[in-house]
């Protein structure tokens, strides 16, 4: 079945076919049936499977031919995420489909400042997507009214979990009208997610797109053991043979993040940091860069692994392994988008083979070893631009061991005479 062949607005059909949408994937074409049909959806998908349209697509459909449809009425659709950079991405999905439609979509979040997303709701819109701790301010501040929503969507719950949310979640939930569609999205399933769930829908579709494999069938995935202190001179050189790839490096905190940057730096390569310690407008300024190609290696804490859609990432290094096993399917899910092959490689320096352990354990599976024999390794350390040599004590070191071979053979010779006599 193509997107021409379902009965949504010739408007929608008109965007899809400019996005490159021809043929849904399996969550598009399991989840978009029951929600046109008003119906309370559960669906489990992995990353990357094209979510956010499977939900987008019936919302816009529906709110574009609303009876009730009238801005002066309040918001019709509110959309839940964990992360600022995921609302700005799920507001540019439902605003490029919903481009020659007359539905507006706008997102509040926090880290900047409430004047203009107050200013913009006054003005009314029908979409709204926002992260809990904003939207349960700008509630409880009685600049937004939720009492004329239609549906209700919590993206990535399992990682909104994670973050906390879970109050501000319930809160808000009492302010939302009972009869109402709720569509619950979650990238895994435990007894926490499965009791919000069922507080929320009422007789949900469950659907469950979840393969023997959670790492994409289109990303190719290894591991190389690596010392600690080596690993900038294999990323360097991950980026000298691939120079028109873009490449994302993913680490364990922000000081890791600033620290790889300042070593690409000195080896002559240019790289961004995305993370939590960032002010909102930079982090903007860095993913419009890194989206652009502008510059082609972004160095990124985990603030950047859940949900977020980068286009063309060609490349992933797990600089640093992820602390949580399910954040190695979520990091190395950012390149092999949709129909794209990505490859991604993790770095493990021997006190982390316990973490790669733990990572091989949730997949089920052994992830494939790039084996790197001794000259291949010390090739790559050689050749860095960013290792530098003290000449003198190299020169010294090589006359101590060319005086020590002397001694050897002497002795050997002395040794050897003896043994004639």
């Amino acid at each position: 079945m193509k997107f021409e062949d379902y009965r949504i607005s010739d408007e929608i059909k008109k965007s899809l076919e400019k996005l490159g949408y021809k043929k849904p994937t399996d969550i598009q074409f399991k989840a978009i049936p029951p929600i046109m049909k008003g119906e309370d959806v559960l669906a489990i998908a992995q990353t990357g499977t094209g979510k956010t349209a499977a939900f987008a697509i019936p919302i816009l459909d529906r709110l574009q031919f609303s009876k009730n449809r009238r801005r002066g009425d309040g918001i019709k659709c509110v959309v839940m995420v964990p992360t600022r950079e995921l609302a700005l991405q799920i507001t540019e999905v439902f605003n490029e489909i919903g481009r020659h439609t007359r539905v507006d979509t706008f997102s509040v979040f926090g880290g900047v400042e409430q004047g203009p997303q107050i200013a913009k709701l006054e003005a009314g819109i029908d979409i709204l997507v926002a992260t809990p701790g904003r939207l349960f301010d700008l509630v409880s501040q009685g600049h937004i009214n939720l009492n004329r929503v239609e549906v209700l969507v919590l993206d990535e719950a399992d990682h909104m979990l994670d973050l906390g949310f879970i109050h501000d979640i319930r809160q808000l939930i009492t302010k939302l009208p009972r009869n109402r569609q709720t569509l619950f999205f979650s990238a895994t399933i435990d007894e926490k997610i499965k009791d919000l769930a069922y507080s929320l829908v009422n007789k949900p579709v469950r659907i469950q797109i979840s393969p023997k494999d959670p790492v994409s069938k289109n990303v190719d995935h290894s591991v190389m053991y690596v010392e600690m202190d080596d690993k900038r001179f294999f990323l360097e050189r991950v980026v000298r043979e691939n120079p028109d790839k873009k490449i994302l490096a993913f680490v364990r905190t922000k000081v890791r993040a600033e620290r790889v940057v300042a070593a690409m730096e000195r080896a002559g390569i240019e790289a961004i940091s995305i993370h939590g310690g960032k002010e909102q407008k930079d982090r903007l300024d860095v993913m419009k860069k890194f989206k652009k190609g502008d510059v082609k290696l972004l160095i990124a804490t985990d603030v950047s692994a859940r949900g977020i859609d980068i286009p063309n990432v060609d490349y992933v290094v797990n600089y640093d392994l992820p602390d949580q096993p399910e954040n190695y399917v979520h990091r190395v899910g950012r390149t092999g988008r949709g129909t794209a092959k990505g490859i991604a490689v993790s770095f493990c320096a021997p006190e982390e083979k316990p973490v790669l352990d733990e990572i091989q354990q949730y997949l089920t599976k052994d992830i494939k070893v790039l084996q790197l024999d001794r000259e291949d390794h010390e090739a790559t350390i050689d050749f860095s631009a960013a290792a530098t040599y003290d000449w003198k004590a190299l020169i010294k070191e090589a006359e101590e061991s060319e005086a020590q071979a002397k001694i050897a053979k002497s002795k050997k010779a002395k040794a050897k005479s003896k043994k004639k006599k």
